[in-house]
């Protein structure tokens, strides 16, 4: 599996679209198209179902050159790996294709879990299906799906019974409809929009069994979301330090015969940013590693490293603002978009407040919810 190659034509498709997606608030079609055709939605699948068969480790390298060049495909692309995973981790027996589908690429996922009623605590839905002896009337309004009106296949949490479970629901349901504008300070491409549900789903449609929803999104979903997550925040990073280094070596004092690179303050500014950098990179592998060969320490490193590289990103892509200084709030350098992009991060379920929580209560014995 030649991950790499794959991507080449993703990057170059987001890279083309990158500034108007960001301008105008569109979704990123042909980059979106580029994943489908490079078989890069099935990256972390197995080959069995038509998949990569890839790992954490490649997913954090794909993830965070996409988030290099568009954070709104890279966003895209991580719900749909979230998405897929947990097709895999529990396959809903009444849609047999689903897999196959998210592998090949006909099919683009993403969760639908987020709820007014519970906000930024996505695994605690308020909505709750009722049965009509038919099948399943899933009555849901739901915030922030990402690739909302683009995707084939939402994956939507609900109540039943006092438990928490998960649905496939096919793009195509009657019922499910986008149910207001996205208009993003970041990640202005994502189609992150809210979405109603009143659907009628066949029990075959959910992911494991009766009540296995909460199970499902902490052993599937928040282990590959927290890590990809964190993939895109060091991405954006990275995107940030690269421009403010070029910038200070090329925009000159003319009257002294100098660039912004021979100030000492400067410098220091570029050394911090590039040292954040490498440490947050070092724990995302790290993180990477604990999900391929598991420790004992192995949650304590999903539940911090979404909150450590969002909240480095917002420092990194601060300091490049500064260190660019005026030229920086124009578009040349796309640093206003890195900026913004960095800080939907801290902010996205679940919040890096609430991992810092999450992470106290582990540390300290006690349980997390």
């Amino acid at each position: 599996m030649d991950h790499k190659a794959r991507l080449d034509d993703a990057l170059a498709a987001a890279g083309r679209s990158a500034r108007e997606v960001d301008t105008t608030g569109s979704f990123p079609d042909d980059a979106v198209k580029a994943l489908r055709a490079s078989g890069l939605l099935g990256l972390t699948l197995p080959a069995e179902v038509g998949g990569l068969g890839g790992g954490p480790h490649e997913l954090v390298e794909v993830i965070t050159a996409l988030a290099e060049v568009c954070g709104s495909t890279a966003m895209i692309y991580l719900m749909h790996v979230s998405a897929a995973m947990s097709v895999a981790a529990a396959p809903p027996p009444g849609m047999p294709d689903a897999l196959p589908g998210l592998a090949s690429g006909r099919l683009l996922g993403t969760l639908a879990f987020s709820e007014a009623g519970s906000r930024s605590h996505f695994w605690a839905p308020v909505s709750e299906a009722v049965s009509n002896g038919a099948g399943l009337v899933v009555q849901a309004s739901k915030s922030f799906v990402t690739s909302a009106g683009y995707a084939d296949l939402y994956l939507a949490s609900t109540l039943r019974a006092g438990a928490v479970e998960v649905f496939a629901v096919p793009a195509d349901t009657p019922g499910l409809t986008v149910s207001g504008p996205w208009r993003g300070l970041g990640l202005r491409g994502n189609a992150s929009a809210p979405m109603t549900l009143d659907v009628e789903v066949p029990e075959g449609y959910r992911l494991g069994a009766p009540g296995s929803g909460f199970e499902l999104m902490m052993q599937a979903v928040l282990p590959w979301f927290n890590l990809g997550n964190a993939a895109v925040s060091v991405g954006l990073s990275q995107a940030a330090v690269n421009a403010a280094v070029e910038h200070a070596g090329g925009a000159r004092f003319e009257h002294l015969g100098e660039n912004l690179a021979t100030l000492p303050t400067i410098r220091a500014q570029l050394a911090r940013m590039s040292i954040e950098l490498a440490q947050t990179r070092s724990y995302l592998d790290q993180t990477a590693a604990r999900l391929v060969e598991p420790r004992d320490d192995t949650m304590l490193h999903v539940l911090g490293v979404k909150a450590a590289a969002n909240d480095a990103a917002l420092r990194i892509t601060d300091a490049a603002m500064r260190v660019c200084g005026g030229a920086a709030f124009s578009d040349r350098l796309q640093l206003d978009r890195y900026f913004r992009d960095a800080r939907a991060g801290h902010v996205m379920a679940p919040t890096a407040d609430v991992l810092y929580d999450f992470y106290g209560k582990a540390i300290t014995g006690q349980p997390l919810f």
